[in-house]
């Protein structure tokens, strides 16, 4: 059986990488979807422990000195982590995991996990990304437009990513996240082979 996968979903707000990772999941039950800590607010219809666990920054300061949380980031003035003891367990019982987090906690997690492999999603322009935002109702104008300016400093980071994918449609991101996944697999370290080569 090969190793269990660490897979790092990053890109701007608004690009689809939590509908690219739930489409993943549904093809694939057995893919954990890491659920990330966060000091932000629940919005309207999210659910403690499935979207986020919500916590106080007293609460998110403690897990960070004790080490409880494999990457973390200050984003839009709250602070989101992936707690380090789900996705070290899900990968130990052989399930590949995902990883949906911001640029700053993806490269993080290539600095503490080597083998973690970084996709980048990229809208097919910023226009397009706008339309996004404020099709998804969440966010006031202000926010909309602080998140293109913060997109428009994330974009360049995707050199620093092993794959690029651009989220034209959800269909056709998900085939490419799933064939990244078969061929990160394929690779000769990544087999565990039951007879002998020599």
């Amino acid at each position: 059986m090969n190793p269990a996968l660490l897979l790092v979903i990053s890109g701007p707000s608004g690009v689809g990488k939590g509908t690219i990772c739930r489409e993943l999941q549904k093809l694939d039950p057995t893919i954990y979807l890491s659920v990330s800590v966060t000091t932000r607010p629940p919005r309207e219809g999210e659910k403690e422990g499935k979207d986020y666990y919500f916590v106080s920054e007293d609460r998110f300061r403690e897990l960070m000195e004790q080490g409880e949380l494999l990457e973390w980031a200050r984003v839009y003035d709250y602070f989101y982590g992936t707690p380090r003891t789900a996705v070290n367990k899900a990968r130990a019982a052989g399930r590949d995991v995902l990883l949906e987090i911001d640029v700053q906690g993806g490269l993080k997690v290539r600095e503490n996990c080597p083998d973690s492999i970084l996709l980048f999603v990229l809208p097919p322009s910023l226009e397009d990304l706008s339309i996004r935002l404020k099709r998804r109702g969440t966010e006031s104008s202000d926010s909309i437009d602080s998140r293109l300016r913060w997109a428009e400093s994330e974009l360049p980071y995707y050199k620093q990513y092993d794959y690029v994918v651009v989220n034209d449609t959800v269909a056709e991101a998900v085939a490419k996240v799933s064939a990244i996944r078969i061929a990160e697999k394929c690779r000769p370290q990544n087999q565990k082979l039951v007879w002998p080569i020599t």
